[in-house]
Order: C-alpha cells, then sequence, then structure tokens
C-alpha cells in the first residue's frame, strides 16, 4: 500500500541545512498497524506528514496505492489526501464554532458528498464511537477523552484507507488514553491501516509493528508477537 524509496526530508535555513529523514526505505502493507517510535528530533513527525501528503519529500519516491506521488501538484495531493487518507492529532484540532455533528461532517462536505448521505454518515460514525448524545454540543463542552473520539470520528467518516495518529494520547489521562488505544486496535482490526507515532513503550507494543527511528534513519524495524 505505502512504499517510501531513498526517502530524505531536507530542511534549509539560509546556508543551514538540517537532514529530517535520511534515505528511508520503508515498505507497509495495507491492513498492518505499525507504532513508530524514537526520541524528540529524530524525524517521526516528518515522517508521519510525508505518510500523509501534508510534506513532500526532497529526494526519493513515495508509492501511494501503487503510484508515485511524489512531485505531484498540491491539488492532486489534496484530492488524494480527502478519499484515502484520515488524521488524529495530540491537539483534537476541532473547531469550537462549530458543533460536534458539523465538525464531523466537514470531512465529508470536503469530498463533495450530498448532505443526506453526510446526516447518516455523521450519525452512524458519532453513534459508533459513542458521542452520539453529543452531536449539538461544542467541543469546550465534552471532557478530552471525548474530543478525541470526536476527532476520531471526523478522521474516519470518509472511509479512509489509511488512518495516521500523531501522538493520540498525548493530551489525555491514562483512562482516556487506553481507551482511545482500544479504539484504534478496533479500527485495525476492521481493516484499516493504521500508522501511529507515539513515545510510549507500551502503546508501540499493542501495535503490530515498530519501527523506531534515529537521526532520520529507521534503526529497527521489528514485528510484534502475536
Amino acid at each position: 500500500m505505502i512504499k517510501l524509496v531513498g526517502v530524505s526530508k531536507i530542511h534549509q535555513a539560509g546556508e543551514i541545512q538540517t537532514t529530517a529523514l535520511d534515505r528511508i526505505d520503508l515498505e507497509i502493507e495495507a491492513g498492518e498497524y505499525v507504532a513508530i517510535t524514537g526520541p524528540s528530533g529524530c524525524g517521526k513527525s516528518t515522517m508521519l506528514g510525508i505518510l500523509g501528503l501534508l510534506d513532500v519529500p526532497t529526494h526519493g519516491e513515495y508509492w501511494f496505492e501503487g503510484r508515485n506521488v511524489a512531485g505531484w501538484s498540491e491539488s492532486k495531493l489534496n484530492q488524494l489526501r480527502r478519499g484515502r487518507i484520515g488524521f488524529i492529532f495530540q491537539s483534537f484540532n476541532l473547531i469550537e464554532e462549530l458543533t460536534v455533528f458539523e465538525n464531523v461532517e466537514l470531512a465529508l462536505e470536503y469530498n463533495g458528498t450530498p448532505a443526506r448521505e453526510r446526516r447518516e454518515r455523521v450519525t452512524a460514525m458519532l453513534a459508533k464511537l459513542g458521542v452520539g448524545h453529543r452531536a449539538s454540543h461544542r467541543p469546550s463542552q465534552l471532557s478530552g477523552g471525548q474530543q478525541q473520539r470526536v476527532a476520531i470520528a471526523r478522521a474516519l467518516v470518509a472511509g479512509p484507507a489509511v488512518l495516521l495518529a500523531d501522538e493520540p494520547t498525548g493530551n489525555l489521562d491514562t483512562a482516556h488514553g487506553d481507551e482511545v488505544m482500544r479504539l484504534l486496535r478496533e479500527i485495525n482490526a476492521e481493516g484499516t491501516t493504521v500508522v501511529m507515532v507515539t513515545h510510549s513503550p507500551d502503546h508501540a507494543a499493542q501495535a503490530s509493528r515498530t519501527l523506531n527511528l534515529l537521526d532520520g534513519r529507521i534503526m529497527v524495524d521489528v514485528l510484534q508477537a502475536a
């Protein structure tokens, strides 16, 4: 499903170059659950940004579902991203001026989904995530755990093939963090490919595969015991 070939990302600030990713080769099969770990500044978020088409490599190829998307225009990347990739962020990124229902619906509005289908899909997804009773509330009226459930609903409502999660439990207490991890396992069991950045060894151990990054390179790539 995903293949990186010799991918590097170099940031230029004046005469200073910083290598965030250094000649990464990586394949992720459909249905995998991959955790990306490593110390701060090792390239985890940069890799997730490239996998999610939010950033582009300086060098190398990125093959997504059989197409090399490196060098695609921003408009083509946007179109592909909206249909095939969902995102969960540490900070939830919900819009306070919108209700819970409207926040989730926004993902389908971007895709041009008809209004009736939007209502049906959003209602079903909120119910599945256990926040249907909060549909008319604003994000600030929810607990942190509920906000992250809404963010997950928004990420999933368009039916993406890949779900990318950047420290999805970082702003949650232990109980709510464990609940989010349970939801990610269920989502993966239903067939969605999940790639998660995490600092937590316990959370990384729940994935089926762990990548450990250091200085922009993959140092460890290991399959977890079933």
